[in-house]
Parts: structure tokens; C-alpha cells; sequence
């Protein structure tokens, strides 16, 4: 009786192998010519009209170079305030959502990595024992056991051929979404950064507004003393010693809010640096941040500096390429396969020259009838590609509306500070003069309240508008980009952290010398 494995050709013949593979070779000659071919459109970024200029550039202050280049990354220090910069290197080491963004940048990187590995093909080893039994029955009708082993060792290879585009316009879009994470993460910085220097600021004012009433505090403590005494002299009636106390704790009520709302501030920067609020504490300072002059370039640069329009290009750039990967599924898929090992009964025989097996050929698949499913594929994604345009067109409109009303803002708060010192100064003068007559006796104490309660109104207002003021610079410098720029998408490693310039000099000036290693003759 004939064994099983008989019916497998177990023999490889050199002269045969070669022939099928010399015509296969020829083959992937001609295919791999087609791999340049990519079915689907190309990515061309979609025009907008920007405008030749914003509308408030006109009479915009000219810009100090040495002014223009610290606003390049570093932007903060534009403000000239130690504790901010302290607080902002921490935040870029440890806030939370930025750590966040680093993860997701980590994923779309690996993501990318895999979608690559699908152009290289696979390599597969299997081995094995099967043990096969059974009861063979011979012409005269005796029954004998047929049990036998069978051992095989093998390995495969396979490689489908891209030929229509369909894995490398899916790398494109992957790539594209490693830029997008890229975008995000920088624009993750961007709003801690700027969120940081927002409530630091607003907390700056409030430290302000609590010496300005703490010093009213103290002024309307002499005042009230003054008056109670000049009533006990015969010389005040009791209406000024109420409205003394009335003006002396209504101010005090007022510090004591402002201080609860400095210590809201103080716990939201806490949880920006990702410290718990209890063990984290500023000291008050003197008011001392000067609104600076920031440089605006034209509408065509925030193409390339806000990471917002960079994200929107290239969701744009993705959703183009999987338009391409939608279209390559109406071509056929080929694969090149090749497996060879080695298949016998007998265990010591097993790695010999008899037990060898192979086969090699390429394979072809196409779908003939799926219900208009690969159209609509299509449709979905091109429908896809056209919400990401809008999106984009959106992003860019509403970052020109976001520079405008940012130069606007400013504009109008500078305006406003000359008006508000002015009303300041002249109240100070008010209440002086009122005091002088309070204490000549020609006026009541109520005459001399109502101005210092103006006056207090008129400086508290001037500390706000300040703090408005410089809120507005901040929110330029995010409207501006905060001084990223497109190249800074290929500066960031692999774990998602930024690359500084002298760090990548440094890399690259280690690949340089590695290379020129591997490339000397040694003797």
C-alpha cells in the first residue's frame, strides 16, 4: 500500500527551482516598475484669500529685533518677570495635558511605524508533529493498524505588492496624522503656557488691587479715628463716625474677597504644574510687568506658525490620502508566496535532502461583486476630505478674526489706561483737597467718603484695565502662533519631547560621525 505522503512531491529539483524562480523574478521586474503608480488624488493644500494685511496693522508700532527674537519660543520672557519664567519652565516639565498630548504623539508615531511595515513583506517558520492513526483494510480483507507520525519544519514567505498605492497612500495619511499629533501636542503647550501666564497675571492684579486696599484700609482706619475724635470734641456729628465705619468695613470685606480669589488662582497654577495646591504657595510682588510691543507679520505667515492651522492641513492632507486608499480598492491585490521545509515519517530523516518540499508562484485577488460598497467607500471619504477643507477654512478665518480683535483689544486698553490714569490722578487730587477741607471744618465726613470711595473706584479700575492689558498681549502672541513655526513638527523625538537646536546639532553631528565610521577602510 502506497504511504500518504507519497502523494507529496518530496523532492526538490534544483533545475526546476531555478527556472520558476528566474521567471518569477522577471515578473517582479515588471511589477515593481508599476510601484511607482498611485491610484487617488494628490494633496494640494486649498487656497483661501487672507488678505494682504490685518486691519489693525496700519500704525502698529515698529518692533525691536532683540524684542522679535525673544518672542520666537520663549515668548514669556517678553513680560520681563522672573517668577513667571520659573513657573513656566515647571510647567513645561510637568503639566499633565501636555503629558497627555505626548502620549497620543507616542501612538500616532507606532501607528505610523505599522502602517510602514505593511510595504515589507512577512516571514513566517512553522514546525511540528502530527501523530495520524487508523486501520488500513487489504484485498483479502485483513485489517491492519496504519498509525504513523508525521514531522514538518517549514517557512513562508509572502509579499503583496503595492502596486496601485493602497498601503503607501494609507503611510501618507498615517503620516499625516504623526504631524497632526505633532501640531496638537505643540499646541497642548500653547494653551498651558498661555493659560499659565493668563492666571499668573490675573494674579499679579489681584495682588495689586489687595496693597491698594490695604493701603485704603489703613487710611480709613486714620480717618475713622480722626472722625471719632473730632466727635467727642464736639466738632463731628455721628453721621461721619457711621460713615467712617461704613466706608472703613466695606473696604475691608473687599480685601478680604480679593485675597479668597488670589488663593483661587494660586490653586489653578498648583494644578497647571501638576503640584497639589496645599503644598504650593507665591508670594505677593510689586506690580511690576510691563506690557511689551509684539511683533506682527502679514496674514499668510499664521499659515505656518499656529499649530491649530497646521493640525487642520493635515487632517486635510489624511482624509486626501484615504480618498486614494478607497479608490486603489477597485484594482486586484498580488502576492508573491514562497514556502519551502522539510515533511517525513521518519523522525531521524527528518532535516535530509528527501524530505524537502517547496512551492512558489504569485497569487491574484480582486473582488468582482460587493454591492457598491467600494463606491460608497469612496463617497464617504471624499464627503470626509470636504468636511476637513471647511474645517480647515474655518481655523484659518477664525485665527485672522483671533489676531484682529487681539490688536483691537489692545489698541483700545491703551487708549483706555491714559484716560483711566488721568481720572486716577485727578481723584487722588480730589480726595486731597476734600481732606484738607474736612479737617478745616468746611465740609462733612460724607463729602470727603464719597470722593475717596471714587478714588478707590478709579484706581482699582486702572489695575484691571492693566491686567486686561496685558491679558490682551497674551492673547496675541497664541493668536500669533506664540513663535512655533511648521519645521518644529520634525523637531520633536520619538517619547513626543520637543528637540532644542542645540540638542539637534548634537544628533546630528553624532549620526554624521557614525556614518563617516561605517564608512572608513580599515587596514
Amino acid at each position: 500500500m502506497k504511504h500518504p505522503l507519497t502523494m507529496i512531491d518530496s523532492h526538490l529539483s534544483p533545475v526546476r527551482f531555478y527556472l520558476r524562480l528566474s521567471r518569477l523574478g522577471v515578473l517582479s521586474v515588471l511589477l515593481v516598475s508599476l510601484l511607482g503608480c498611485m491610484v487617488g488624488p494628490d494633496y494640494v493644500r486649498p487656497p483661501l484669500e487672507l488678505g494682504a494685511q490685518f486691519r489693525e496693522a496700519s500704525g502698529w508700532q515698529p518692533v525691536d529685533p532683540a524684542m522679535a527674537t525673544r518672542s520666537k519660543g520663549t515668548w514669556w520672557e517678553m513680560f520681563g518677570d522672573a517668577t513667571l519664567n520659573g513657573l513656566m519652565q515647571q510647567l513645561n516639565e510637568s503639566n499633565l495635558s501636555v503629558a497627555q498630548s505626548e502620549a497620543q504623539y507616542r501612538q500616532a508615531v507606532a501607528v505610523l511605524r505599522s502602517s510602514q511595515a505593511a510595504l515589507m513583506p512577512t516571514l513566517s517558520v512553522n514546525g511540528g508533529m502530527t501523530g495520524i492513526g487508523g486501520t488500513a483494510v487489504s484485498s483479502t480483507g485483513t485489517a491492519a493498524s496504519n498509525d504513523y507520525d508525521v514531522y514538518k519544519l517549514s517557512a513562508t514567505a509572502s509579499w503583496t505588492l503595492d502596486i496601485w498605492g493602497s498601503v503607501r497612500r494609507n503611510v501618507e495619511g498615517q503620516t499625516a496624522n504623526r504631524k497632526l499629533a505633532a501640531a496638537n501636542l505643540a499646541g497642548a503647550r500653547l494653551t498651558a503656557q498661555s493659560t499659565l501666564a493668563l492666571t499668573y497675571m490675573q494674579l499679579r492684579t489681584l495682588d495689586e488691587t489687595a496693597r491698594v486696599l490695604s493701603t485704603s484700609v489703613q487710611s480709613y482706619e486714620r480717618s475713622l479715628t480722626l472722625t471719632q475724635n473730632k466727635y467727642n470734641a464736639g466738632v463731628a456729628n455721628p453721621g461721619d463716625v457711621a460713615t467712617a465705619t461704613t466706608q472703613l468695613e466695606s473696604t475691608r470685606a473687599q480685601l478680604i474677597d480679593t485675597e479668597q480669589q488670589r488663593m483661587v488662582y494660586q490653586n489653578a497654577i498648583a494644578v497647571l504644574l501638576a503640584r497639589p495646591p496645599s503644598s504650593f504657595n507665591i508670594e505677593p510682588e510689586a506690580f511690576a510687568i510691563k506690557p511689551p510691543t509684539i511683533p506682527v507679520g502679514l496674514p499668510s505667515t499664521l499659515l505656518e506658525q499656529r499649530p491649530d492651522i497646521a493640525g487642520a492641513t493635515m487632517q486635510v492632507e489624511a482624509a486626501n490620502a484615504q480618498v486614494g486608499v478607497a479608490v486603489a480598492a477597485w484594482f486586484p491585490a498580488l502576492t508573491l508566496s514562497a514556502t519551502g521545509g522539510y515533511q517525513t515519517t521518519n523522525f531521524l530523516q527528518w532535516i535530509t535532502a528527501p524530505a524537502q518540499y517547496w512551492s512558489l508562484g504569485p497569487s491574484i485577488a480582486q473582488a468582482i461583486f460587493d454591492g457598491g460598497t467600494r463606491n460608497a467607500l469612496i463617497d464617504q471619504n471624499r464627503a470626509i476630505f470636504d468636511a476637513q477643507t471647511a474645517a480647515y477654512r474655518l481655523t484659518v478665518l477664525q485665527a485672522l478674526q483671533q489676531v484682529d480683535n487681539a490688536m483691537i483689544q489692545l489698541r483700545v486698553y491703551d487708549r483706555e489706561l491714559q484716560s483711566s490714569r488721568r481720572a486716577m490722578e485727578s481723584s487722588k487730587e480730589a480726595v486731597r483737597l476734600a481732606m484738607n477741607q474736612y479737617n478745616q471744618g468746611l465740609v462733612d465726613y460724607l463729602s470727603v467718603a464719597v470722593l475717596q470711595t471714587s478714588a478707590l473706584n478709579a484706581e482699582s479700575n486702572y489695575i484691571g484695565l492693566l491686567g486686561s492689558r496685558l491679558a490682551a498681549s497674551v492673547n496675541l502672541v497664541v493668536a500669533l502662533g506664540g513663535g512655533w513655526s511648521m519645521d518644529k513638527i520634525e523637531q520633536i523625538d520619538k517619547q513626543g519631547k520637543e528637540i532644542r537646536p542645540d540638542d539637534l546639532a548634537t544628533e546630528l553631528s553624532s549620526a554624521q560621525s557614525a556614518a563617516d565610521s561605517s564608512n572608513a577602510v580599515g587596514p
